[in-house]
């Protein structure tokens, strides 16, 4: 498996260096150093350079340079991952992880690099499990109230954590009000054509989860997925989660969705969801992703633009866009932000804004764009801009490639997929109530309308 790890500023200084196997020597690092890091080629490097026998896997993060050695035939993915995971433990311990971080905490990367690898095989990399025995000062100051008697039992806790099924959750956790948010968060991605025609549309999304559970409890998490659906119809709509705001007015109940490219969280068992699609599983304490997902079917956009951009001569260009949504009137699309690209030879712009809070439009010559700004966008409501760009004389006249129309915006409690959250099943052996909360959102991806 891996031989060593290093970790590099971006001037190629060894800033950690960790021999797990003696097939390899310390002055290997020098050897990435040259090869890669100083390397005078401006091309885009591969992540994986092989010199020889030996393999080095690479990320960037920051000023930062994170490599892995190996002269085995390693799992590329599972390098990387340990690389990604190695760098989210230090976020999670330091707040940031870069040059400053790592020379003012050596002393417990090290510490952790003994952890996390034993002679180059990884092994425990949850966060949670690690803080309870490799510590700095906050985060032994944010335990300081625990009683005596609790330090007591944390090595016998720490033991079956980490050997243990469910090493990202402790059992002793316990709240006096017991709740779970679920965060239905969504992409939407769009390519017009000038013409009206849409060329791609697909939603990525992710369902996060905050916790606040007491005990190990078993969580039982139904979606409106076509498959289930279509073996149980009368399920369709079942649903008694709260919501945190707004209605539900943006998405057709009962509806099923085509979910595709399903990605779980470790906690998830896999083997009950390719049985019955049932997603069932001990959730870690505090906030994750539960599972991230792609549709390509049925997208409902969020907003339809209508361009209509005349040149007229070389000396004016006439801007007409209209842009009605496509939700319910009870809600609102906020922080939106349409950008309409100009020529770059564009002297001066006279812009007009129609519409019931249709926001501002200011021209940006340093982006070659006019950028539209709206604080609330109502839903089923139209709003339109005119614009009349004048042109400076070019001496090499070239033509104008047109670029895309861009949005920006953000949508509660409305999901271009159609997915919704049926329930939410809590399961304890102390048998408490809990609480439970769905909120949805659709944010702009690439959305983009060609003219």
């Amino acid at each position: 498996m891996l031989s060593a790890v290093f970790i590099y500023n971006q001037k190629g200084e060894v800033l950690i260096s960790r021999l797990y196997r003696h097939d390899v020597k310390r002055s290997v690092a020098d050897v990435f150093r040259v090869h890669v890091i100083s390397s005078p080629t401006s091309v885009v490097r591969s992540p994986v350079t092989t010199l020889g026998s030996t393999s080095f896997y690479h990320i960037r993060y920051d000023n930062l340079w994170l490599c892995a050695v190996t002269k085995n035939n390693a799992s590329a993915a599972m390098v990387f991952e340990f690389l990604y995971r190695l760098l989210g433990l230090g976020v999670s311990y330091f707040g940031r992880f870069d040059e400053e971080s790592v020379k003012n905490n050596f002393v417990l990367i090290y510490e952790l690099l003994d952890e996390v690898l034993d002679f180059g095989y990884p092994q425990n990399i949850e966060v949670d499990t690690l803080k309870l025995y490799v510590t700095t000062e906050s985060v032994r100051s944010t335990r300081g109230a625990l009683q005596s008697d609790a330090l007591a039992t944390i090595p016998q806790s720490i033991t079956m954590q980490a050997t243990g099924t469910t090493t990202w959750r402790r059992n002793d956790i316990v709240y006096k009000k017991n709740e779970a948010f679920v965060d239905v968060i969504e992409s939407v991605n769009l390519i017009m054509s000038a013409k009206g025609t849409v060329l791609r549309a697909d939603v990525q999304g992710q369902i996060v989860m905050r916790s606040f559970l007491s005990g190990m409890p078993e969580c039982k998490f139904g979606l409106n997925d076509k498959l289930v659906l279509d073996r149980d119809p009368n399920s369709a709509g079942n649903t008694q989660l709260g919501r945190r705001q707004g209605g539900m007015g943006g998405f057709g109940d009962g509806e099923s969705v085509e979910i595709a490219d399903c990605q779980f969280h470790q906690c998830v068992r896999l083997g009950r969801f390719d049985t019955d699609r049932t997603i069932s599983f001990i959730p870690p304490d505090g906030e994750f992703e539960l599972m991230r997902y792609r549709t390509t079917e049925n997208v409902n956009l969020p907003f339809k633009v209508l361009p209509v951009v005349r040149e007229m001569g070389k000396t004016r260009i006439e801007y007409e866009v209209l842009i009605k949504s496509n939700f319910s009137a009870k809600l609102s699309a906020t922080n939106m932000a349409v950008t309409i690209p100009t020529p770059p030879n564009a002297t001066k712009c006279r812009i007009k804004v129609t519409g019931a809070g249709a926001g501002k439009a200011k021209y940006h010559p340093e982006e070659n764009a006019i950028v539209w700004r709206i604080s609330r966008f109502q839903g089923l409501q139209e709003l339109a801009l005119t614009a009349v760009v004048d042109l400076a004389p070019m001496t090499k006249p070239t033509p104008w490639s047109r670029p895309p129309i861009g949005l920006d915006f953000q949508v509660l409690m409305f999901t271009a997929s159609g997915l919704l959250v049926r329930f939410l099943k809590v399961f304890e052996k102390s048998n408490y109530q809990s609480v439970k909360w769905v909120r949805y959102m659709t944010k702009a991806g690439s959305y983009e309308i060609r003219i």
